[in-house]
């Protein structure tokens, strides 16, 4: 009886073209250029770390929050939320005294700002706040800084309906449905959606004993972000993955591809922007920090901003670009902003 070639020949071709799809993939390009210690603050002061980054509906102006030039804005009369122009200058600041340990930020399609108090319960860094009676909330605001809605109960801790446990993110959906990442480290590790007037819609995760590698839930969900088919990505920092969830909470994949990611940023093109700021040997052996981009529909990485500044600690943790293209990047662990810019060969 002859044998068939095929299989032979399939054997050949696959160890011919197959190291090369698989080599491709891994090859990145970096075709950006830093601009480090980007931005002014109002009279030169100092910059604190930066923990959240969104640009303006206008197109022309770019929201940060800093933790009022430190790493705390307990007891601080210094604004942490910044309007800067295209040069970096702040032309509007607010904020001062509303926020302990501000996290997590966004802006909804009316240009009001969310932000949140990323401190769990037992974690130093909250210590400060609780004393004032700050912590555990979601804040909306206006752009003048009038206080529009709260979720959460201000300076209590808890898992159910009307508590969080240092939410770390919030994503203010283009429905008006307001999705919470609760919470920061040691958090409830849970995903909540809420409608336009604060009613709890779903969660997902959580629990006693709440942290876990499980499908569907979570170790220590960092940030948050929707892409144009309306599906959310959670950023599952403690489980170096990305989980990807429609809107009624059916997990639709899981990215590994990108790292440990702390920050996502995904543009009107669907590019995904993932910030790695803890890759290494102390959380995720074998990969290196930086910003890993690429295609959000495909979770195809395209190309890779390399930090090799810090041995262990966090560098990369929030970002997002603008409409050129420029990409903007808070390091949590050297307090310092930075600008990316594309370059051409």
């Amino acid at each position: 009886m002859t044998r068939s070639r095929f299989p032979l020949l399939l054997i050949l071709l696959q160890c011919v073209f197959l190291p090369q799809l698989l080599f491709s993939q891994s090859q990145t390009s970096n075709p950006y250029k830093a601009i480090l210690n980007w931005g002014e603050l109002p009279g030169g002061r100092t910059m604190g770390i930066v923990t959240g980054v969104h640009p303006d509906p206008d197109g022309e102006h770019l929201w940060i929050v800093e933790r009022c030039g430190t790493n705390q804005c307990a007891g601080s009369n210094l604004d942490p939320i910044h309007k800067l122009n295209r040069d970096g200058q702040a032309v509007l600041s607010l904020g001062a005294g509303l926020f302990a340990w501000p996290h997590g930020f966004d802006l909804d399609a009316e240009g009001n700002l969310w932000v949140t108090e990323g401190a769990p319960a037992g974690d130093a860094r909250g210590e400060a706040g609780m004393e004032l009676g700050l912590g555990h909330q979601v804040i909306k605001l206006s752009q003048s800084g009038e206080v529009l809605m709260r979720l959460g109960v201000a300076g209590v801790a808890g898992d159910d309906d009307f508590h969080f446990n240092g939410p770390a993110a919030v994503l203010a959906a283009p429905d008006g449905s307001v999705w919470v990442a609760d919470g920061h480290r040691g958090g409830n590790n849970r995903l909540l959606k809420f409608s336009a007037d604060g009613e709890l819609l779903l969660e997902l995760g959580g629990g006693i004993d709440s942290l876990s590698r499980e499908s569907g839930y979570f170790n220590d969900p960092h940030d948050l972000k929707m892409d144009s088919q309306g599906r959310i990505f959670v950023a599952d920092r403690g489980n170096n993955r990305i989980q990807i969830f429609d809107q009624s909470g059916e997990l639709l994949d899981i990215w590994t591809q990108f790292g440990r990611p702390s920050g996502i940023w995904i543009d009107d093109q669907d590019r995904i922007y993932v910030a790695d700021g803890m890759s290494g040997e102390q959380w995720n052996r074998g990969w290196e920090r930086g910003i890993r981009i690429g295609n959000a529909r495909t979770g195809w990485v395209e190309h890779f901003i390399p930090d090799f500044e810090t041995p262990n600690g966090s560098g990369i943790e929030f970002l997002a670009t603008d409409a050129d293209g420029s990409i903007y990047a808070g390091q949590v662990g050297r307090q310092r902003f930075e600008k990316y810019v594309l370059f051409q060969n």
